[in-house]
């Protein structure tokens, strides 16, 4: 397993302070904030972890953008949504959902609302991925949430993605939503877990 690049100042930083916090001051209440600063780098070590996965393949299929419970499935005139809540216990790393090429990347200042509040995706801080192929057009939307200060994009206009490569991170939870064209067959509901690259999230028909 290896770790986001953007997760080593969170996991050195509060390391280095701890061990001498933790030695300088053995034995007072400065050896204890040592020790806690050394746990909050260890938790930091989970939070930013990149696990080795084996990214689902096949046919026109539209996989899960990132880890996380499935918040909400809906539908409009134009387009299919599925919005997906991410804890601090969940890889927050994002994957693009299929194959295509990176037509825009949008940043959006905003609120930091809770994640899980229902205009969170509306009026929060956010940045959009848009990934377009022959069968239409993917929104990756990464929003910021009440501890999720940081929305970080791995990708710039012109990369040609495959299904399943990394194309951003979210520090701390957070809430990622997918856009789709109506042509996506839904093959998940509300309160599922997902699994970024491994779930499929639907097919296109």
């Amino acid at each position: 397993m290896s770790i986001v690049k953007e997760g080593y100042p969170f996991i050195f930083i509060p390391l280095l302070f701890g061990i001498i916090l933790a030695f300088a001051g053995y034995g007072s209440l400065f050896s204890v904030i040592g020790i806690l600063l050394i746990l909050l780098s260890l938790f930091c070590v989970y939070f930013f972890r990149d696990p080795k996965i084996e990214i689902t393949k096949g046919e026109r299929l539209v996989l899960s953008p990132c880890n996380g419970r499935v918040l909400e499935v809906s539908e409009n005139e134009n387009e299919k949504v599925i919005r997906v809540f991410l804890s601090v216990l969940d890889v927050h790393l994002q994957r693009s959902p299929v194959a295509g090429k990176v037509t825009r990347i949008e940043y959006k200042p905003g609120k930091f609302l809770k994640a899980m509040e229902p205009e969170a995706h509306i009026v929060n801080e956010q940045n959009i991925i848009t990934i377009e192929n022959e069968n239409g057009k993917y929104l990756v939307k990464q929003i910021a949430g009440i501890l999720a200060r940081r929305c970080v994009s791995w990708v710039k206009n012109g990369d040609v993605l495959a299904a399943g490569d990394k194309i951003g991170v979210i520090k701390f939870s957070s809430q990622v939503d997918l856009h789709m064209p109506k042509n996506v067959e839904i093959k998940i509901k509300k309160d599922d877990k997902v699994v970024s690259g491994v779930t499929i999230f639907g097919t296109i028909k």
